[in-house]
Parts: C-alpha cells; structure tokens; sequence
C-alpha cells in the first residue's frame, strides 16, 4: 500500500526507498502483471528525477509531499513526432512569459497519460535553444490538455496504455525544474529506467522459469524412476536466469555506489554499464521464456493453463524495442571508441 511515494524522502512524507529496493518491487509485480509492474517503473522512474533533482526548488518540493500524501500517478512525455525515441533531442520548446509557461508537444507515445495526475515533459530550453538544450517540466493534471493522436494496439505491455497525444499546457514557470535535462537525464533517469526495467523484466523472466520448473515437476511424479523430459532444459534456463539476476543487482550496487558523486554518475564508464544492464537484460528475458516454452511444450503455448507463456512472451519482446537497443549499442560504441575499458574484476 502506498507504493507512489516511497521513494519520495523521509522528510517529505516519503519513506527515502532506495533504487535497489523499488527495482526488488518491480520484479514481485513483474511477476504477476508486466504491464501494472512497467507503470509502477515508470512513475519511480519520473518520481527518481523529482528527487534528485527537485530538491532545491521550493514547488517541486511541495509537488513531492503531494505524491506521498496523495498517491499521485506520474506519466512522461520524452517521445516526439519527428525524433522517435531520442529523449536527449527535442523540437517543442517551451514558452516562458513572465512567470508562466506554455507547451505544446507532440507526444507520440505517454503510457498511461489518460489516467496520469501529472505528466513529467522535455522540450527545448526556449524556442532559440538547440535540439539537445532541453528542459523538464512538471504538469499538473488540471493544467494541460491530451488530444488522443495514436492508440496503443500492441503485442505485449497492452496495460501500460500508452497511447499518443497532443499535449498542451500552461502552468506557473516554477514548474520547469531547474536542473538541465541533460544533467538529469545522465545522473538519474537513464540509469534507473534501465536499472527498473530490468527488475520487471526480470520478473517476467522468474515467473516463466517457476512455471517450468513445476511442469517438470508434475512429470516427474508421473514417472519417479525417469529423469522427466525439460529437464536438462531446466537446468540451462536457471543459469541463464541468474546470469540475469546477476546483472541486474550489480548494476543497482554500481548505481548506489555512484550517487553521491555527480562526476561518476556522468562519466562515460558510468553510461556504458548501464547501457550494458539494459541490453544484457532485455536480450536474455527472450531466451529464457523461449527455453521456459520448450520445457512445458504444448501446455506453455496454449491458454488457459497452469504453465501458460503466451503473455510472457509477448511482453518479453517489448524488452529490446524500449528505447531501441540498436540506438543504445550505438551510443556505447561512440563512447567506447575514447573510454578506456575498466580491466579490473571488482571494478
């Protein structure tokens, strides 16, 4: 209960969760619905952001009393018409006049805006700012409008409702926190949207290998004096499982470690361990659902059984095409061609 606001500090209402501690709640959701697990990720994604970064605004403050006090839900806007998925690029550019400002995006993708009580947005500094000079900006539910532009007909993460939209909004000038994007972007949210990601994914994952290992199981209780078909398979997919898990928790013990030094957290070394987490992660999740269907067989792909993959698989495949790994392994390869490779076992 009152999951919105843990992260939020002590101080402030919250209870000061650490990263490591929502992403340990991101796999239990994962393990029973990957889309409610991807919106709780989501909003502790934006929520990192507030923290990190807000802290020193007086509203963003009171904005984070609010979350923890009332449970609100928070959306993002980091997609646009004309740059896909380049969070790190805008063409909108808020207006600021006077001691208000007024934004119109649009916003291909906003999971769960409908249902969202603000909605975290970047855009250009101002409308002379380049692409890259980009600001985020905290809008309340009753100060803008969404114009329903595209529906969220998917495979998989069909919960995560996340539709695209015409944004437009006006709100006191405040509200755009004061940190560039570009600083939040390296010291928090890329990190923990990759880290939190994970954790669902990892869910996803832990759940299939539970549902094949009780299919082996249950065969071998048929036949107690035969090693029972899935198997060895079995014992493959738990490796793989921890290969995954073992990624996942060093990356949150990198990301712990990393926090109290800003230089750390914006080094390139920094971006291409997470980069690796969010590819490693992503990538294994399909291996593994594919290995827990071919432990349980026909009963993994058909409905309506105990051992059912069908929704595992189609969410697993969200896993890569969240911000594209072919863009990130491109930006791990510009970043390797100057960063010098850590040689060292315990870094």
């Amino acid at each position: 209960e009152r999951l919105l606001g843990i992260q939020v500090p002590g101080h402030l209402g919250g209870e000061s969760a650490s990263i490591t501690e929502i992403a340990e709640l991101c796999s239990m959701l994962g393990q029973a619905c990957a889309a409610s697990a991807m919106v709780f990720a989501m909003h502790h994604i934006k929520l990192s952001s507030l923290v990190e970064h807000g802290a020193d605004s007086e509203w963003h403050r009171g904005f984070m009393r609010r979350i923890a006090a009332e449970q609100l839900l928070i959306a993002s806007a980091t997609t646009e018409g004309g740059i896909g998925g380049n969070l790190r690029n805008s063409i909108c550019a808020v207006e600021v006049d006077g001691d208000t400002c007024r934004l119109e995006k649009d916003a291909t993708v906003i999971s769960y805006g409908s249902h969202a009580d603000a909605i975290l947005i970047t855009s250009r500094a101002h409308a002379q700012a380049a692409s890259s000079d980009q600001v985020l900006t905290a809008f309340l539910k009753d100060q803008y409008t969404l114009e329903k532009t595209h529906v969220w007909n998917t495979l998989g993460m069909r919960g995560t409702c996340s539709d695209g939209f015409l944004f437009k909004g006006e709100a006191p000038a405040c509200q755009i926190l004061p940190k560039p994007f570009a600083e939040i972007a390296a010291q928090s949210m890329l990190a923990s949207s990759h880290l939190l990601w994970s954790g669902v994914w990892y869910g996803i994952a832990v759940d299939a290998v539970v549902r094949a290992q009780a299919f082996v199981r249950a065969a071998a209780r048929k036949a107690p004096d035969a090693q029972p078909p899935g198997a060895l398979r079995l014992a493959e997919v738990s490796n793989l499982l921890q290969m995954v898990k073992s990624n996942v928790v060093a990356g949150l013990k990198a990301y712990e470690d990393a926090k109290a030094d800003a230089d750390r957290l914006s080094s390139m070394g920094f971006a291409v361990a997470m980069n690796n987490v969010k590819i490693a992660s992503s990538e294994m999740i399909l291996e593994i659902v594919n290995h827990a269907m071919l432990i349980c067989g026909i009963m993994g792909y058909k409905n309506g059984t105990p051992f059912s993959l069908g929704r595992h698989l189609r969410d697993a495949h969200s896993a890569q095409l969240m911000i594209s790994n072919d863009r990130i392994l491109g930006n791990t390869s510009s970043m390797l061609l100057v960063h010098k490779q850590d040689t060292s076992l315990l870094g």
